[in-house]
């Protein structure tokens, strides 16, 4: 063999391992490629799946409020609960009316009643016992997703306060049907107001 054969023979095996070399490097590119497209394309996708999950718990939640708007609202616009309602305050307004004459009477009996500023504060403490009482009593019951207590208001404390007072000072004097009649007419305007809380709120 000759050195020109020899030459060729070099210059052949240098060529193909710089071929080998070049191969080699790009499979091993090809290969980067691949596994950064791959974890691309997981990252992608899991990005999506969490976003998926995400809006479906938003949509859940928001179809529960509304769920629940709906059941309240369906339970205001059935007329046997706001009959059911209507009885269970009844009684309980009817009752608050025998409370207050009995109040007259012993306030009458057992208060300074001259000493208008001590009697007015003693009134009113004692209606807003009876109040608060009724309310702890509302409070079992609700109506449309609220206790029923959130439907009455403290200025009716003021409105039958009023009305104790001008029994207690009237000129005539005592009259126990007249004290009756007076409670009940200021109470059946609370149980319209409440009525109308009902409705309105």
């Amino acid at each position: 063999m000759g050195i020109e054969e020899a030459v060729t023979t070099a210059k052949g095996i240098s060529d193909f391992g710089m071929m080998a070399i070049t191969a080699a490097f790009f499979l091993i590119l090809s290969a980067g490629l691949m596994i950064a497209c791959f974890k691309w394309f997981k990252s992608i996708i899991n990005t999506i799946i969490k976003d998926n999950k995400g809006t479906m718990l938003e949509l859940l939640e928001e179809t529960r409020a509304q769920n629940s708007m709906l059941a309240s609202m369906t339970e205001g616009l059935r007329p046997e609960t706001q009959l059911r309602i209507k009885n269970i305050s009844g009684a309980y307004f009817d009752l608050a009316k025998y409370h207050v004459c009995e109040m007259i009477k012993r306030v009458r009996k057992e208060n300074h009643i001259i000493d208008h500023e001590a009697t007015a504060k003693k009134i009113r403490g004692l209606l807003h016992n009876i109040y608060e009482d009724r309310n702890s009593r509302f409070d079992s019951f609700t109506y449309r997703g609220k206790k029923l207590s959130t439907y009455t208001s403290p200025e009716w404390v003021e409105k039958v306060a009023l009305v104790v007072e001008s029994e207690i000072y009237n000129e005539s004097g005592p009259n126990d049907n007249r004290a009756y009649t007076n409670v009940s007419s200021v109470y059946d305007d609370i149980k319209i107001d409440f009525y109308h809380r009902l409705n309105n709120e």
